[in-house]
């Protein structure tokens, strides 16, 4: 366990949570007294997320990634029309 008084902590944050984090027990004290306690916040596991749950419920127009006509031109430079 170590213990540092608050100036020391304010100083040398980084280093305290890195070894916290590292399982070190760090205690910051103000006048001598214990005041907190720095320990590593608990991560929570990932969950798995299961696929097809929007099945059925999304539907695409069959012609989706089709652009108009007009636009199409415009993009392989067969339409000289100003778009604005």
């Amino acid at each position: 366990m170590e213990m540092v008084n608050m100036h020391m902590a304010k100083t040398n944050l980084s280093k305290l949570v890195d070894k916290a984090l590292k399982g070190e027990e760090i205690i910051i004290a103000k006048s001598g007294k214990p005041l907190v306690q720095i320990v590593p916040l608990k991560q929570e596991a990932k969950k798995n997320r299961k696929g097809g749950l929007w099945k059925g419920k999304v539907w695409m127009s069959p012609d989706f990634d089709k652009w108009p006509d007009d636009i199409q031109k415009a993009f392989d430079g067969e339409n000289d029309e100003v778009f604005d």
